[in-house]
């Protein structure tokens, strides 16, 4: 891509402006920062995981687990902002569509206290159309992994 946005590092991405980029909001917001970001290659997204998100009330209440979908939802959410953020300046956030996901695992559960830091690195890019390789990560240890589609769409 020859687009020189694409290729400017972004050291980060603070929560007002991952609202800019994303259209998510609470409680569906599965990504709290991001602490790296370069063009449209990798970004590493982070969320911390705490006893107050709505979803533990339900999924278990006696012992809470973080559903394996949310954090394969937080893993597109940091590519989505990856994705707008490396497009030109003065475009405007649409909505990203996922097409497909592939090659999903969980390793091991997402509980109340951790901090989960999603590794999204692009595999190819064509037009409208981005792949993603995605690792979630607590401690260091690697939780959960997936591929996936997507496509931006105009609204």
């Amino acid at each position: 891509m020859n687009d020189t946005k694409a290729d400017k590092k972004l050291d980060s991405a603070d929560i007002v402006r991952i609202l800019k980029l994303l259209p998510h909001r609470y409680p569906f917001l599965m990504v709290d920062k991001i602490t790296e970001m370069e063009g449209d290659k990798f970004a590493i997204g982070i969320k911390n995981v705490t006893i107050n998100e709505p979803f533990f009330q339900g999924h278990f209440p006696d012992q809470p687990v973080m559903p394996g979908v949310l954090l394969i939802e937080g893993m597109a959410q940091t590519a989505g902002a990856l994705c707008v953020a490396s497009m030109e300046e003065d475009y405007e956030p649409s909505l990203v569509y996922f097409m497909a996901i592939d090659r999903a695992r969980f390793r091991r559960p997402v509980v109340p206290g951790d901090t989960v830091q999603y590794h999204v690195k692009k595999v190819r890019h064509r037009g409208r159309v981005w792949r993603f390789r995605c690792e979630a990560h607590v401690d260091g240890e690697l939780v959960s992994e997936a591929e996936f589609s997507a496509m931006i769409v105009e609204t």
